[in-house]
């Protein structure tokens, strides 16, 4: 019996651009590009009007940047590099004037680790307002507030009546946000920093969508820096049977290399290969399901596990040790990017 997968219920959760969008083809409206700086990938999508309506994303400048680590102090130094770059040129492109005076925003909730990003990352950041209302600061230092407004689910009030009320007493020039994501692929998670002037609806991650915060709701440039830090078990299932096909395609790819023989299993980098198994082989190791295409066997997995809610957000268990680190690199990165004359030793 014929099983028709019905896509339109899938709710494979991600706010990653180019989780949603094929950066290899030609899509209606939207404009990419791949720069690859050293193993760091930064990937720019550009989505216009015509693009909003065909791929459902609003329109606007999407940065990704996808790393292996930074938990490390050479791998760290290069991901600050390249998103202080990234930033820098998507400031520019908003034509935000040097001396335009900001609030950073930090979304999120503190006690929750995984979401706590935001919180973390303003208490990183060098605030300057107190100082420039009690007169003239040092050249090079530009006017900055910074704001956490919680949670609903903690406060009672909606994130964006937080938020418009501090912007009426500060007006700022403009936003700078910072939330924690979720992405719809494994590789993705906390190696991966999206920024976007296209805004942001606080909680879409975990499938809790609060009102957008953007250009369009505030009438001043707002940027969003996120990462992805939660992974739902649909995906984590259906990732994992995408490695063991590229685990047995690696296999039959090395049947007759000798070399293998002396190196055990887990040791095998069998990721890089780009042999995929049949379709006769994928039917042979997981029957039906292995003939499935990759949207299909996910709508599969979320049909199985959301009716008994097993669909899980789930992090990695070295989550407090990255978040502490992810943070203090955000939080660097905007004030090197805002402030000239910051230098975190002083």
């Amino acid at each position: 019996m014929n099983h028709e997968i019905d896509l339109k219920n899938t709710s494979i959760r991600t706010d990653i651009i180019v989780d949603m969008i094929d950066t290899s083809k030609e899509n209606i409206g939207v404009e990419s590009k791949i720069e690859h700086i050293d193993d760091i990938t930064v990937e720019e999508v550009i989505i216009n009007d015509l693009g909003e309506k065909h791929c459902g994303k609003k329109a606007g400048i999407y940065k990704t940047i996808s790393f292996k680590d930074v938990t490390d102090k050479n791998n760290y130094k290069k991901v600050e590099k390249v998103l202080i770059s990234q930033l820098k040129e998507l400031i520019e492109a908003m034509k935000i004037d040097k001396e335009a005076t900001c609030l950073i925003i930090g979304l999120g909730n503190d006690k929750s680790t995984p979401d706590s990003l935001g919180p973390h990352v303003v208490d990183n950041v060098l605030v300057t307002r107190y100082l420039f209302d009690f007169g003239e600061v040092e050249k090079g230092y530009r006017n900055t507030a910074s704001f956490v407004p919680g949670v609903t689910g903690v406060t009672g009030i909606e994130t964006k009546k937080l938020i418009e009320g501090v912007v009426k007493v500060v007006q700022p020039d403009f936003l700078i946000l910072i939330d924690a994501l979720a992405s719809s692929s494994i590789e993705r998670v906390n190696k991966t920093i999206q920024i976007t002037d296209a805004g942001i609806m606080p909680g879409s991650g975990v499938g809790n969508n609060r009102q957008g915060i953007s250009k369009d709701t505030f009438n001043i440039p707002v940027i969003v820096i996120g990462v992805p830090t939660i992974v739902d078990a649909v995906t984590i299932v259906s990732d994992t049977i995408k490695y063991m096909m590229k685990k047995f395609s690696y296999k039959l790819e090395n049947i007759n290399n000798k070399k293998l023989k002396f190196i055990d299993d887990l040791h095998q980098n069998y990721l890089d290969t780009d042999k995929e198994l049949s379709k006769e082989n994928k039917e042979k190791v997981l029957g039906m399901v292995g003939s499935l295409e990759e949207d299909d066997l996910k709508q599969l997995i979320y049909e199985v596990l959301s009716p008994i809610n097993y669909n899980l957000m789930v992090t990695p268990k070295e989550i407090d040790f990255i978040m502490e680190k992810l943070s203090l690199l955000i939080g660097n990165s905007i004030n090197k990017v805002l402030h000239d004359s910051y230098n975190p030793t002083n």
